[in-house]
């Protein structure tokens, strides 16, 4: 599931961002100024920015300049061609000037986020002392194999491909929906429940936490 931060002070515009991306599948976080967007991208890099210009504390043009290996859309209220000439050059992948269509500017961010690396064949999923291969689905903690089903295996691997989210249930069943068809939400719990134990009876850490009334993401304080 790919990660799209919003950047704006304004909570009617966030709010409408966050519910049309949510609903298209994305996962959101948010800040509300350029000082605060520092701060988040210091904690978790996410795969998209959405950054307005006209923020409090840090503008958006500075903060752009901070902002590295991530592609930023630009949705700004500032019409002036040399303000966007200026932006495009100083980082961002695109401009939007607001007010903007909702269908436009997904199209926008699909065609940006195809152009991002996804996982290659090979390559580890790594969280504290859990590896996970995708490519032979093998999962190991503190170097010992721990065997997972199927849909142990398809949970774990999301939550590890975005460690620092919470994933709802209903994201959840639908993103593993293709490797496990049988998972309904009514055995959710139970098999993230038997991965919890089968993870913890290695060293003794609990990875997994539920956040109550949204979902679940992995536990990075106390390990």
């Amino acid at each position: 599931m790919y990660t799209i931060a919003i950047v704006d002070d304004d909570c009617y515009i966030g709010n409408m961002l966050e519910e049309v991306l949510t609903r298209a599948g994305y996962s959101v976080i948010r800040a509300y100024s350029g000082t605060e967007a520092l701060m988040l991208f210091e904690q978790t890099q996410p795969d998209l920015i959405l950054l307005d210009l006209m923020l409090p504390g840090c503008s958006g043009e500075k903060v752009l300049t901070k902002i590295q290996k991530v592609p930023v859309i630009v949705i700004s209220a500032k019409v002036d061609i040399q303000n966007k000439v200026n932006v495009l050059l100083g980082g961002a992948v695109d401009y939007l000037t607001k007010p903007f269509e909702m269908e436009e500017l997904l199209a926008r961010i699909t065609v940006q986020l195809r152009r991002r690396p996804g996982l290659h064949p090979g390559e580890m999923l790594t969280f504290d002392e859990i590896l996970l291969d995708p490519d032979s689905h093998r999962v190991s903690v503190s170097s010992n194999n721990v065997h997972l089903t199927k849909t142990e295996f398809a949970i774990l691997k999301l939550l590890m491909q975005n460690p620092s989210q919470v994933i709802t249930k209903s994201v959840m069943l639908d993103k593993i929906a293709m490797d496990t068809p049988d998972c309904m939400e009514s055995s959710l719990k139970v098999h993230i429940s038997n991965l919890r134990k089968k993870l913890r009876s290695i060293n003794g850490k609990d990875y997994i936490e539920a956040v109550w009334g949204i979902g679940f993401k992995l536990r990075e304080d106390d390990l």
